[in-house]
């Protein structure tokens, strides 16, 4: 059962920006961390950002460099990536994820996917 909805995918130019949103339920919300991996096409799927329950975040700096920032609203139940100076090779889908050993063990500390959304990003 899904408990995670990505949103705000699209396509843009080189350099242009997006926010992509994740809402979650709030017994993820509140239980576990949460973060965003994306799948380029013919590649494996790859860690990009993390925040833990408290605040703390990573972000995988060979991929983002500084461009990608994770946030979240309490309140709305909903995890953010903004996202700017967007490259072709930022074109993907990205997924929201959620899980207990997250990220602290990588993607086999995840307990819950979103389906994806698409990011593409053109020259």
């Amino acid at each position: 059962q899904a408990e995670l909805e990505e949103s705000g995918g699209g396509s843009v130019h080189t350099g242009g920006s997006l926010r992509l949103s994740c809402t979650a339920s709030g017994r993820i919300f509140s239980s576990f961390n949460m973060g965003w991996f994306r799948q380029i096409p013919g590649k494996e799927r790859e860690f990009v950002a993390a925040i833990t329950k408290i605040g703390g975040v990573l972000y995988n700096e060979d991929s983002v460099k500084g461009r990608f920032t994770i946030s979240r609203d309490v309140a709305k139940y909903t995890l953010y990536l903004q996202m700017n100076s967007l490259k072709p090779e930022d074109t993907a889908v990205y997924y929201c994820a959620a899980g207990g050993n997250f990220p602290a063990v990588g993607e086999v500390g995840v307990g819950y996917w979103g389906q994806g959304t698409q990011v593409t990003v053109s020259s």
